[in-house]
């Protein structure tokens, strides 16, 4: 009895000894590369490469010199513009067609469904000619609509499917009960099932928030001039000299990327937990 008690006990610690070893390595791989961009962006002076350095002279210069010397704030507020339509236009459209495809049967529901997944496999690259074209033809070069409207329809296949297994595990009894208490299709939606989904809801806002401040293909291949780009766009150009690298630069424009996804992840923190008992509550 003893022996068995000494090896469970081992093989409690050693789990818990490789779960904080998986747990310390994974935070090594996310936190190094942040401090090195984080360094970079606080050095003195111009730099070839990114180094992380803690005796050296630290300023704020270069985030001067990033909205000064160059189309920054352009870029920045281009790409707050695509990131904020898409992400009110992406997130209205898959959560009503994800409580459509959950709640209702129609006709060429379960087609409709399997299409969305074949679309899903066809690779964003795979159709950059045909976007360049529909782009050409529509004179939207240089267009945010149109590139707004790309990352909307990207998003919509899987993102609805997600929505709609979401939707599945509230229980339909609710719907059944607000109807026999009068309740319409809207008021069901609204009051009793959209509260349920909350923690889905947000999740869908902030990928959708921050696919355009990290897509660099897509956006590249149809803004040409320079005051369209977006910060992805505009960063690379940073970096993509040989002759004139801004490693500086760059570095203090990938930091201040993250201040409005912050902004909105800690403004959506709340509805990860309480989305989960609010709408019981309401119905």
């Amino acid at each position: 009895m003893k022996n068995l008690a000494h090896s469970a006990k081992f093989k409690k610690r050693l789990g818990q000894f490789l779960t904080y070893l998986y747990m310390i390595i994974l935070c090594i791989v996310i936190i190094y590369p942040l401090l090195v961009t984080a360094s970079s962006a606080f050095i003195a002076g111009n730099m070839t490469a990114f180094k992380l350095s803690f005796d050296v002279q630290w300023t704020l210069d270069n985030f001067r010199r990033l909205f000064d010397e160059t189309l920054y704030g352009t870029w920045y507020k281009n790409t707050l513009i695509v990131a904020g339509s898409t992400m009110l236009i992406q997130v209205t459209i898959i959560t009503l067609a994800g409580y459509a495809y959950s709640r209702y049967g129609f006709i060429g529901r379960k087609n409709s469904l399997k299409t969305f997944l074949i679309i899903q496999m066809v690779p964003t690259t795979a159709a950059l000619t045909a976007f360049f074209v529909m782009a050409f033809l529509l004179k939207a070069i240089n267009q945010f609509w149109f590139l707004t409207f790309l990352y909307i329809g990207g998003g919509i296949p899987m993102n609805t499917w997600l929505m709609k297994g979401y939707f599945d595990t509230v229980p339909y009894d609710l719907d059944e009960s607000a109807k026999i208490d009068g309740a319409g299709h809207i008021r069901t939606f609204w009051q009793i099932v959209l509260p349920l989904v909350k923690p889905m809801v947000a999740v869908q806002a902030l990928w959708a928030f921050m696919g355009p401040f990290g897509d660099y293909m897509l956006s590249r291949f149809l803004l040409r001039s320079q005051e369209a780009y977006t910060v992805a766009v505009g960063l690379q150009t940073f970096i993509s000299d040989i002759r004139n690298q801004r490693v500086a630069l760059f570095a203090a424009g990938a930091i201040l990327i993250a201040v409005p996804i912050s902004i909105l992840f800690f403004l959506l923190q709340k509805n990860f937990v309480s989305g989960l008992t609010s709408g019981g509550t309401k119905g």
